[in-house]
């Protein structure tokens, strides 16, 4: 053999030998779970977004354990999956106090917020103290993210001023052409709907279309009565109303809105779409007869190239939660889809280093697509896919209603119903 030859194989059985070495050491230094964070709200206004996110969360890591854990790459195996959750009680108090244990005290590998804005809003300043990447299912203030901030990513929402981008739209497109042109704006003083007022503010001043806002009015997100409001509104003389709140304002508003006799052309309020049972119970069908919304993923049906379709996520809710004991709705899908997300970047990560994890995320953007359609990123982390459509609460059968996307046109299966002039 060759002097050369011989060195070739010296060289090919130290590489195989180091190899070897690698993976072993890799396999000895795997942590027995990866443990993940997260804070959920039992009970408190909050407790309707919170619970089926971590349900969801909760499913996907029991689901991934029965085969083993996650594929975990910097290890090349496959680790158990360690939820630590804590109940907030929707405070945001507790809630920064429970975020600060799960870092310095729990040391998660990975932090994933509690839903919606409010409960996320003190995580933000924590995890990037700590420079721990805030896993944001739901938590959709503009402000959160910023060109100075690496540590934070939006999962399972568009950020709040792309979300309501299709209701100016389509009242400066098919409401005009109804002879709309007066809108009323209310909306809950908080980072979730106050960024999407004020979208909609900017979109319609911004506009060529003829429409006026003739009532502008922010309100604290704890109110519950919403009938001396609405007795104003209707002194203003709106052709279409949009109320923007969490589900316990949507759910006042509707009610008081029924009781008052007031009727608007088009009506619009948040959750009718994205937390229908709830909303069914306690408002009615009656109630959401003409309520225009957000059509959320849980009654689309995007192909997935990772993860359930939403029937077969459904379907598997279903038996892991019997009896209709946690509402299915988009926020159930909203915790399953945060999950697959976290999944994907544990198997493509360079290592467990928090902006590795980050760059691990940001590598699935314009190519992952899951239940909730195309993940897509902005520089900030801000999500910008998942868009959700408008749609409408329109009779089915007896005394029913079924939400129908009637706007854009390239998903619509139904025509707005504005009512006579």
């Amino acid at each position: 053999m060759g002097s050369i030859t011989r060195r070739l194989a010296v060289g090919g059985i130290a590489a195989s030998c180091a190899a070897i070495l690698t993976r072993r050491a890799a396999a000895e230094t795997a942590p027995e779970a990866i443990r993940i964070g997260h804070l959920y709200a039992a009970s408190g206004p909050f407790a309707a977004i919170s619970m089926p996110v971590y349900y969801g969360m909760k499913f996907w890591a029991e689901a991934l354990n029965r085969t083993g854990g996650a594929l975990v790459k910097p290890f090349g195996r496959k680790i158990p999956i360690k939820l630590i959750a804590y109940d907030d009680q929707s405070s945001t108090g507790t809630a920064a106090t429970l975020y600060n244990q799960l870092i310095t005290q729990d040391k998660v590998d990975i932090l994933v917020a509690d839903s919606g804005s409010v409960l996320t809003s003190v995580a933000v300043p924590i995890a990037r103290e700590h420079k721990q990447l805030l896993f944001d299912p739901t938590g959709t203030g503009a402000a959160f993210f910023t060109a100075d901030n690496p540590y934070i990513v939006l999962l399972s929402n568009p950020v709040s001023s792309i979300w309501p981008r299709y209701i100016p739209e389509f009242l400066a497109s098919e409401g005009v052409k109804a002879g709309i042109k007066r809108v009323a704006l209310l909306y809950c003083t908080n980072d979730f709907t106050g960024t999407q007022a004020a979208a909609i503010r900017r979109m319609i001043k911004a506009g060529k279309s003829p429409l006026e806002i003739v009532y502008d009015q922010g309100v604290p997100t704890s109110t519950s009565n919403y009938s001396v409001l609405i007795s104003n509104i209707a002194a203003a003389n709106p052709d279409a109303v949009i109320e923007l709140g969490y589900p316990g304002n949507d759910i006042a508003f509707l009610r008081n809105l029924q009781d008052s006799g007031s009727k608007f052309r088009f009506v619009f309020a948040v959750y009718p779409g994205l937390e229908t049972e709830v909303l069914m119970q306690n408002v009615g069908a009656a109630g959401l007869r003409g309520i225009f919304t957000y059509v959320a993923w849980a009654d689309l049906d995007y192909k997935p190239n990772f993860g359930m379709t939403l029937a077969e996520y459904h379907d598997a809710w279903k038996r892991a939660y019997p009896g209709g004991k946690v509402d299915f709705g988009s926020n159930a899908v909203n915790g399953y889809n945060a999950a697959l997300v976290i999944e994907r970047a544990l198997a493509t990560t360079a290592s467990m280093a928090q902006l590795d994890l980050r760059a691990a995320v940001f590598a699935q953007s314009g190519k992952l697509r899951t239940l909730e359609g195309l993940f897509e990123l902005a520089p900030s982390g801000a999500q910008i896919g998942e868009i959700t459509p408008l749609g409408q609460f329109s009779p089915e059968g007896s005394g029913a209603v079924k939400l129908r996307p009637v706007y854009p046109a390239d998903v619509a299966v139904a025509k707005a119903d504005l009512g006579p002039p």
